[in-house]
């Protein structure tokens, strides 16, 4: 009988062990998905760099020179995490800066989380955004080497597991989003540049 209880209990922790196993396979399989991706409108609308949901489209304080307003946009741990160019150009700065892991979607985390900073620069003139890591986020990835051309829309990196992505949208444009917006990298508009 005592044989009989201690099978069903080590039965029971096995089911257990692999349901759990296929809800993270699953997970890891949702987290690291890539789809294809077409960016809306012309060369004159700058894409969003990340999927997620626009928290504020507001001036900042930390704002490159002609590009006064940040879009920040979260990504929770359900979102896709690839980040993609917001326009065509060079990348002409990038920079890594170590920090803290406060969760993403505190302002404070711009200023003060770990992140990349790039710019790319291209005809109609030079776009800045960050990727910023959040409470959850174990590494920030940035594929394209300083110097290097990209399409609108290719895949620049990805940041793992919950993390934001500012943009600083040039003065010389009009934001089409505004806080609450689900945005999708590589295909949404959030400015055009004017004419």
């Amino acid at each position: 009988m005592a044989l009989a209880v201690a099978a069903a209990g080590l039965l029971a922790h096995l089911v257990v062990l692999v349901v759990l196993g296929f809800a993270a396979a699953i997970f890891l399989l949702q987290f690291f998905r890539d789809p294809a991706r077409t960016p809306e409108g012309n060369e004159d609308v700058i894409v969003s760099p990340a999927d997620g949901t626009v928290l504020s489209a507001d001036p900042a304080p930390e704002a490159p020179a002609g590009a006064s307003r940040r879009i920040s946009i979260f990504m929770s741990v359900f979102n896709c995490h690839v980040n993609r160019a917001p326009i065509g150009g060079r990348v002409t700065h990038y920079a890594y800066s170590p920090g803290a892991k406060l969760v993403a979607y505190d302002a404070k985390a711009s200023l003060t989380n770990e992140q990349n900073r790039i710019t790319l620069t291209g005809p109609r003139g030079a776009v800045t955004f960050k990727q910023i890591a959040g409470v959850l986020a174990r590494r920030i990835v940035f594929y394209p080497r300083l110097g290097q051309d990209l399409a609108r829309a290719e895949r620049v990196g990805m940041i793992r597991f919950g993390s934001r992505v500012d943009l600083f949208v040039p003065d010389g444009a009009d934001l089409l989003v505004r806080a609450g917006d689900k945005v999708k990298a590589g295909h949404t508009g959030v400015a055009r540049w004017k004419d």
